[in-house]
């Protein structure tokens, strides 16, 4: 069961604007389309900030595989 939490979104009015015509063009609840437009960027920024292996030769003693990425958070389930 996904804990959910409530906020408050400040946005542009055209950015806004365009997500309530998408979710009276699906007949779904605006709440539902934000909801849904949240978990989209979520997933992408986990996605790209996962870490990644990088090895090569080093001249200055320093480890041939380095690893360094930010912290990820871990998807709700």
């Amino acid at each position: 069961m996904m804990k959910e939490r409530r906020t408050t979104v400040s946005a542009s009015s055209a950015a806004l604007g365009t997500l309530e015509a998408e979710a009276h063009r699906r007949g779904v609840p605006f709440s539902a389309l934000l909801r849904e437009a949240v978990e989209e960027k979520a997933r992408a920024l986990r996605a790209s900030r996962r870490p990644r292996v990088g090895v090569g030769r080093s001249t200055d003693g320093a480890s041939a595989a380095d690893l360094t990425a930010e912290p990820v958070a871990e998807e709700l389930r």
